[in-house]
């Protein structure tokens, strides 16, 4: 039986003055992962992207460069190009809805209010793919929105965010080996 590859997708936003922002942790899972997996990213189309494989396991690490809520489309094409179905595909995300630092995986389901997410189920209207949160707080004024998640974490959080990081890195690379069941039963206690 061959196997599928699988996809890792976070979400973020490019350029260095988006660099640790809470937006972003997306992007620092897969920067370690890469780093750990020693994989080599190249910009292809709307995304950096790197290929290599973990215990037999071919995967795709992929930062979309079309803005947070522009990343179906850089998403989509990949997911297309390579034929990848839903259940091949993990994305990971930061949450407003989640304590800073706490991470929680889905089968799949709705955006919650995630412009990121919602435009990935829109481009490939579907929304059952894997998903795993990272819980950046709500620590901000009713309309401050937009520059708490463009802001980057204090400095009492970041030991939480960096466990976080390193917890979705391992996360992930269970889903790549052993599906969503077994991560979800591993990782979401």
């Amino acid at each position: 039986m061959a196997v599928s590859k699988r996809l890792i997708v976070g979400l973020g936003n490019p350029g260095t003055e988006y660099s640790k922002t809470r937006h972003n942790v997306g992007f620092e899972v897969i920067d370690l992962l890469s780093e750990k997996l020693k994989i080599k990213f190249k910009t292809k189309g709307e995304a950096v992207i790197g290929w290599g494989s973990w215990k037999g396991w071919p995967l795709g690490l992929l930062k979309p460069l079309t803005y947070m809520n522009r990343s179906g489309l850089a998403v989509e094409k990949i997911v297309r190009s390579n034929k990848l179905g839903a259940k091949d595909i993990i994305v990971v995300l930061d949450d407003i809805n989640l304590p800073v630092g706490k991470t929680r995986i889905r089968a799949g389901g709705g955006h919650g209010g995630h412009n990121g997410l919602e435009d990935i189920i829109d481009w490939l209207d579907d929304d059952s793919f894997p998903r795993l949160r990272i819980g950046i707080g709500s620590d901000f004024e009713r309309g401050g929105q937009s520059n708490y998640v463009l802001s980057p974490f204090e400095d009492d959080e970041r030991q939480a965010i960096d466990e976080a990081v390193s917890k979705a890195a391992d996360a992930v690379l269970f889903f790549v080996s052993g599906g969503i069941e077994t991560v979800m039963n591993q990782f979401n206690r």
